[in-house]
């Protein structure tokens, strides 16, 4: 039975169609592929999204790491951002001026609200030892019939609302400090008590959590506890210095300060006015108000003649003396002259920064050669390299002094800040021009992907590809970083890190 004229002969392809069809797919494949480069590439300026606070018209939002505007400006307060990272926004709004009481709430990077439910939530403000302003990255203070607890980012309980106060421990991070019935114990961003809340006070011992804490019970006896919640010493002194000694303690008992070890056992008790820290060889002290160094056998073995002492790695010391600083070894011979009006050292580095009268720095290597001296800009350990202005010209070098090309040192960029004629301009990676040379003044590239230029005293950007983002329109003569995200600026408070139009 015949299947109809249509069927009766063998199918014929269409060779116009096929290769319109094979071209067109052929198109969607290239731009498939050009696409996913061109993400690739951003993905490498930008990362992950980042986010950050925004003052424009005179009213608060957020923008990300591309300049957009993710929440658009409109709260009287500065929303606060806890974590870069992560999209979770406080805001603070209805602010009663005669009671200081106020509404809060959580936003995402949708202007949704979210981890609703309480009386207030609020991000946990801590600040270090030069008043900079930080938050716990990980979680957030929650109010709930009258009382406070913590949750996490994702709305999960780590501590329940149960306290009658939840502060930091200044300065220290993942230290949070918990009171009860008048009365203080301490736990961790996890939610974990180190130390029960049975105290009158809590202190921090040297600078960083691991150190452990200082107890006062109360009686006013001071103890130390670990990390571990183990007891180092009980609460059995009159006080306990908040220096950290390694395995030593510098405490005081019936009237006398003295160096005990973990088990209480007096060190040292005598010859020092203050010990300052632990040395390798033993203590550095202070007696009538000048450095020196003694064994625990309180045997001296550096006279106490210094303005400062500090041990930087096994028997080098930075010193001070007749107001200039220098280094010493440790049977004080001079490696570095006291030519200096100031003086670290790098230990990650293994490098010393001496400061001279002009602000200006030397970089001196582990031999105390002086590798490099200009306007330090930047030590990037991560990257292993250094960034110096030196005669007004950015120079970057290796972490031995060795000087390297920008395009060695910021493998991620697109574009390279260079100088000709006295102005600036911005070159690829081959070092074919992409910006002319017509700024007073530039940044390189940030790890958004924008530089900062400078024209007739006036402040603007370009993105990554050398595009103006904003023309130079902002005097930025109180700004002490000049950094741009699209066309907003870096404010003049770097505690509270904000971008802004000016």
């Amino acid at each position: 039975m015949s299947r109809g004229k249509r069927y009766d002969t063998e199918p014929k392809l269409n060779y116009q169609k096929v290769f319109a069809v094979l071209i067109a797919i052929a198109v969607v494949i290239m731009f498939i592929f050009i696409m996913k480069n061109v993400l690739k590439e951003k993905e490498k300026i930008t990362g992950d999204n980042e986010y950050f606070a925004l003052y424009a018209q005179n009213k608060w939002g957020v923008i990300n790491q591309n300049g957009e505007e993710i929440i658009k400006p409109s709260y009287q307060e500065m929303i606060v951002i806890p974590n870069k990272e992560k999209d979770v926004f406080i805001c603070i709004y209805n602010i009663d001026e005669q009671s200081g009481e106020y509404k809060t709430k959580a936003l995402n990077s949708k202007n949704e609200e979210i981890l609703t439910g309480y009386e207030q939530i609020e991000a946990l403000e801590n600040i270090d030892e030069n008043d900079n302003v930080w938050y716990e990255e990980n979680i957030l203070k929650i109010k709930k019939n009258g009382k406070y607890g913590l949750i996490d980012f994702n709305g999960k309980e780590l501590l329940p609302a149960e306290y009658d106060e939840i502060t930091v421990l200044e300065g220290i991070e993942n230290s949070i400090i918990i009171k009860k019935d008048g009365l203080v114990g301490l736990a961790n961003d996890n939610g974990s008590i180190i130390v029960e809340v049975a105290y009158s006070q809590i202190k921090n011992l040297g600078n960083i959590y691991k150190n452990g804490y200082i107890t006062v019970n109360e009686q006013g006896k001071y103890g130390l506890i670990s990390t571990t919640k183990k007891q180092i010493l009980e609460n059995k002194y009159e006080e306990i210095a908040q220096v950290y000694l390694h395995n030593y303690y510098l405490v005081k008992e019936n009237g006398v300060q003295k160096l005990v070890d973990s088990k209480g056992n007096t060190i040292i008790e005598n010859g020092f006015d203050e010990i300052k820290s632990v040395t390798l060889n033993g203590i550095i002290f202070v007696k009538d108000g000048l450095y020196g160094e003694m064994n625990t056998t309180g045997e001296v073995t550096i006279e106490p003649k210094y303005q400062y002492l500090k041990e930087t790695k096994d028997g080098t010391y930075i010193a001070k003396l007749n107001d200039k600083f220098g280094v010493i070894d440790n049977l004080q011979n001079i490696n570095l002259e006291f030519n200096y009006t100031g003086l670290t050292y790098n230990e990650n580095a293994n490098l010393f920064l001496a400061e001279d009268a002009g602000y200006k720095t030397s970089v001196i290597n582990d031999k105390f050669e002086v590798k490099m001296t200009g306007i330090l800009s930047e030590i990037n350990i991560d990257e292993s390299y250094i960034r110096m202005r030196i005669d007004d010209e950015y120079k970057y070098y290796n972490l031995k002094g060795e000087e390297k090309s920008s395009t060695e040192i910021l493998k991620e960029n697109t574009l390279f800040l260079s100088k000709k004629d006295g102005k600036y301009g911005y070159v690829d990676k081959k070092g074919n021009v992409v910006v002319d040379y017509i700024y007073d003044d530039a940044t390189e590239q940030n790890q958004y992907g924008f530089a900062a230029v400078k024209a007739n005293g006036l402040w603007g950007s370009i993105n990554s590809n050398g595009k103006e983002i904003i023309e130079p329109k902002y005097n930025l003569e109180n700004n002490l970083i000049i950094d741009f995200i699209g066309k907003w600026h870096l404010g003049e408070d770097l505690n509270m890190n904000y971008y802004c139009e000016k």
